[in-house]
C-alpha cells in the first residue's frame, strides 16, 4: 500500500490536507491518532502527516513505529522532536514546494533503508562481483533491481574486471525475459570483417567458406537478452547497422535480402571513454544516445575496499566448490589486501585468491605469503626457532644421505651406513664428526662464523654456542 496516511483528530486539517494531496496526484487516507496505531501495524504507507498538535498520543507513534517516515503538521509553532523517522515538519498553510519536499524525504527514507536494503541479497540471484555492503555496490544492485523489469537498453560503464558481465546477467535473471537465453558477444574479440556474419548470422554461399547457412547472435538471443560486450571496440561501419536494427527491430542475414523482426533486449558494455570517443570520431553519437537510455556504472574495487571480507569469502567458497582446499586470512592479510589499488579489480583479486588457494591449500595465509606487490606495512616474517636436537638430527640425516649415495665403498663403514663389526661408540663418533665438520667449515670460510654457520645450515647463535662447547678456536 503506497497511500499517505493523515494521522489528526482535526478533520478540517485533514479535509484540507486531502485535498492538496489529491491535486498533486497523491493517493491518501485519514485516520484518527487512536486509529492510527493499528493501521501502522498492518500498513505500509509512503509516508505519516502527523498533526503534532494531538498531544503526547500522536508523538508516541514516531518512536513507536520505526520503520515508517513521519512529517509532523504544526500547527501552533510549537516545537518538534528530534527523533531519527520525523524527517520533516511543515507549518500552515501549507504550501506546494515545502510539501512536496516532505514527501521526498519520506520517499528517501524508505528506499535507502538499511534493514530494506539488508534484504536485498535474500531476493536476488547475486553474482560474486556483486557482493559486499558498501554504498556503490548497494546502489548497482538497486539500479539493476529498478530496470530489470523493463525492457530499456542499459549501458554498463566500469574499468576491466569489475564485473559488467556479471551485472549484464543480473538485469537478465531478475527480467521478464530470464526463461530466455543470455548471449554475450565481445565486439572486441572479434574481427571487423567477420562481426557482421557473427552478430546477424548468413546465408549460404554468402561468402567463401560459408557452406551452409548460420544464425547470428540476435537470432539466438531471440526473447531473451543480447549482450554487447565492450561495444566500444566496434567498428563504425558495424555501429551504423547495429544503430539500424536498435531503431527498425529488424535486420537481415549476410547475403540474405529477407527481413527478420527481432525481440532481443539490448545490454551494453565498455571501459572506454565513449564521450570522449565521440568527440574524436570513433563513435556515433547517435547510436551512443540509444545505448545509454539506463547507465549503470560498475564501481572500480579501490572505490569500495570494505567489501574485500565479503569478496573474499565469496572467492573462496566458489572455488572451493570445484574441488580446491580453501584457505583463510588472517586480520593483517585481509588489512594489507584493503591497501592495495587492485588495477585488476575484482578479476586480479579472484586470480589472487586461486594461486594462494594452490599454494597453500587448507592453511592460512598470512602477509608474508602474499606476493610482495600485496604486502603493505612493516610486517616482521615469524621465524621458528627450533631447538638444537631438531637441527642436529637434520644435519646428520643430510649427511648420511649424501654419503649412502655417493655408495663410496672405499669410506668408512659407519659413514656408509654399515655398521662395523667391532660396533662404534655412537656419541663420540658423532661428536668427533660435528667437531670435524665445524672446523672444516670455519677454516673454508676464514673463520667468519655468519658464513661458516651458513655453510653447516644453522644459525650463528647455535654455531658459537658449539665452538665454546667443544673450545674450538682460531
Amino acid at each position: 500500500m503506497k497511500d499517505i496516511l493523515l494521522v489528526s483528530d482535526n478533520n478540517a486539517l485533514v479535509q484540507n490536507l486531502h485535498t492538496i494531496l489529491t491535486f498533486l496526484g497523491e493517493s491518501c487516507r485519514s485516520f484518527s491518532v487512536s486509529e492510527a496505531s493499528e493501521q501502522l501495524t498492518e500498513l505500509s504507507p509512503t509516508g505519516v502527516l502527523l498533526d503534532i498538535a494531538s498531544g503526547e498520543q500522536a508523538l508516541a507513534l514516531v518512536k513507536t513505529f520505526p520503520m515508517h517516515p513521519f512529517v509532523a503538521i504544526n500547527v501552533d509553532d510549537q516545537p518538534t522532536p528530534t527523533v531519527g523517522n520525523l524527517v520533516g515538519h511543515v507549518s500552515l498553510p501549507i504550501t506546494y514546494p515545502v510539501l512536496t519536499q516532505a514527501i521526498h524525504r519520506c520517499q528517501e527514507y524508505i528506499r535507502s533503508h538499511p534493514v530494506r536494503n539488508s534484504a536485498v541479497p535474500m531476493k536476488t540471484r547475486l553474482f560474486r562481483s556483486l557482493v559486499g555492503k558498501s554504498e556503490q555496490i548497494q546502489l548497482v544492485r538497486r539500479l539493476v533491481e529498478q530496470v530489470a523489469p523493463t525492457d530499456a537498453t542499459v549501458l554498463i560503464l566500469g574499468e576491466s574486471g569489475t564485473g559488467k558481465e556479471v551485472v549484464a546477467r543480473n538485469v537478465h535473471f531478475l527480467s521478464e525475459r530470464k526463461d530466455g537465453p543470455f548471449i554475450p558477444v565481445n565486439c572486441g574479440a572479434i574481427p571487423g570483417e567477420l562481426l557482421e556474419s557473427e552478430l546477424f548470422g548468413h546465408e549460404k554461399g554468402a561468402f567463401t567458406g560459408a557452406i551452409s547457412a548460420r544464425k547470428g547472435r540476435f537470432e539466438l538471443a531471440e526473447g531473451g537478452t543480447l549482450f554487447l560486450d565492450e561495444i566500444g571496440d566496434m567498428p563504425l561501419q558495424m555501429q551504423v547497422k547495429l544503430l539500424r536494427v536498435l531503431q527498425e527491430r529488424t535486420f537481415e542475414r549476410v547475403g540474405g535480402h529477407k527481413p527478420m523482426q527481432c525481440n532481443v533486449r539490448i545490454i551494453a558494455a565498455t571501459h572506454r571513454d565513449l564521450e570522449k570517443m565521440i568527440a574524436d570520431d570513433k563513435f556515433r553519437e547517435d547510436l551512443y544516445y540509444r545505448l545509454n537510455v539506463f547507465p549503470i556504472d560498475s564501481p572500480a574495487l579501490r572505490e569500495r575496499r570494505e567489501d574485500i571480507p565479503l569478496l573474499l569469502q565469496e572467492l573462496i567458497t566458489r572455488i572451493h566448490g570445484e574441488g580446491v582446499e580453501p584457505v583463510k586470512f588472517t586480520e593483517r592479510a585481509i588489512s594489507s589486501l584493503m591497501e592495495h589499488t587492485w588495477s585488476g579489480n575484482v578479476r586480479e583479486l579472484s586470480n589472487l585468491v586461486e594461486r594462494l588457494m594452490i599454494l597453500y591449500p587448507g592453511q592460512i595465509v598470512d602477509v608474508q605469503e602474499l606476493p610482495a606487490k600485496y604486502q603493505y606495512g612493516d610486517v616482521e616474517p615469524f621465524e621458528p626457532d627450533y631447538p638444537e636436537e631438531v637441527l642436529e638430527r637434520e644435519a646428520f640425516n643430510e649427511l648420511f644421505a649424501e654419503s649412502a649415495a655417493q655408495d663410496d665403498v672405499e669410506a668408512e663403514p659407519a659413514i656408509n651406513g654399515f655398521l662395523p663389526d667391532e660396533g662404534v661408540n655412537l656419541k663420540e663418533y658423532l661428536s668427533e664428526l660435528e667437531i670435524n665438520l665445524i672446523q672444516q667449515a670455519l677454516e673454508q670460510q676464514e673463520w667468519v662464523v655468519a658464513r661458516a654457520a651458513d655453510k653447516l645450515g644453522m644459525r650463528r647463535t647455535t654455531l658459537v654456542e658449539k665452538m665454546r662447547k667443544y673450545d674450538i678456536q682460531r
